[in-house]
């Protein structure tokens, strides 16, 4: 779900800039002021956990790539701004570090990820959690690879609409919504699975290793 310099034009990258901007400041004061202090190295580790899994791409046909995130996990524990801004750092280092992501897209790739699919992780595991904690994870993790498949696709679909020669030709991303609509949403429904399971193993290992008073409810930041 990384999306390469060159692909979104500045009428898209220079507003989410904006956004995302406001965003990390915000939620930056609000990490500060709020979360919980002993749970810092365990965020750390898991930041670190999302960095790893972010790094392996894998190629899908079609041209597209996919990775799992860890995104549920940090969203399930720590809450929504600090899986953005985790997500953002771990964004930032890879695309200026090992050239895997644009940072002209960067961010759109972190409201996409770290925010929408924080977001969407948390809402899920919040939504069911007193029905099936298993059940609510799982459901955590798929959301936070299916939401941000939806709105990196968007993003890209839209790029030979709000860029182009006056003859029509795309000036970066040439293929509409038509495609990537599905050649990017519908693998990360299937990714999602295994996103999941993934999501339900960590928290269940992190719950057990720190005893249940390690429950993420005692570290999120509101």
């Amino acid at each position: 779900m990384h999306i390469p310099d060159g692909f979104i034009t500045p009428k898209m990258y220079l507003p989410a800039y904006t956004i995302a901007a406001g965003l990390w400041i915000y939620g930056a004061r609000r990490v500060k002021t709020r979360l919980n202090e002993r749970a810092i190295p365990l965020v750390a580790v898991v930041t670190a956990l999302v960095f790893v899994l972010m790094m392996i791409v894998v190629p899908l046909p079609g041209g597209t790539s996919a990775h799992a995130t860890g995104i549920g996990i940090l969203a399930v524990l720590f809450g929504v701004w600090v899986s953005f801004l985790s997500v953002s750092m771990v964004l930032l280092i890879q695309a200026l570090l090992f050239g895997i992501g644009g940072v002209t897209a960067l961010p759109i790739g972190a409201l996409a990820m770290g925010l929408v699919g924080g977001a969407a992780a948390l809402t899920g595991y919040s939504s069911l959690h007193r029905l099936n904690e298993r059940a609510a994870l799982f459901t955590a993790g798929w959301l936070s690879v299916a939401l941000p498949a939806l709105v990196l696709a968007a993003a890209l679909g839209l790029q030979p609409a709000l860029a182009h020669r006056e003859d029509g030709t795309p000036l970066f991303f040439p293929f509409g919504l038509e495609i990537t609509l599905p050649a990017v949403v519908l693998p990360h429904l299937l990714i999602g699975i295994p996103e999941g399971l993934l999501t339900v193993f960590v928290y269940g290992l992190i719950t057990r290793l720190r005893g249940r008073s390690a429950n993420g409810s005692t570290w999120r930041t509101p």
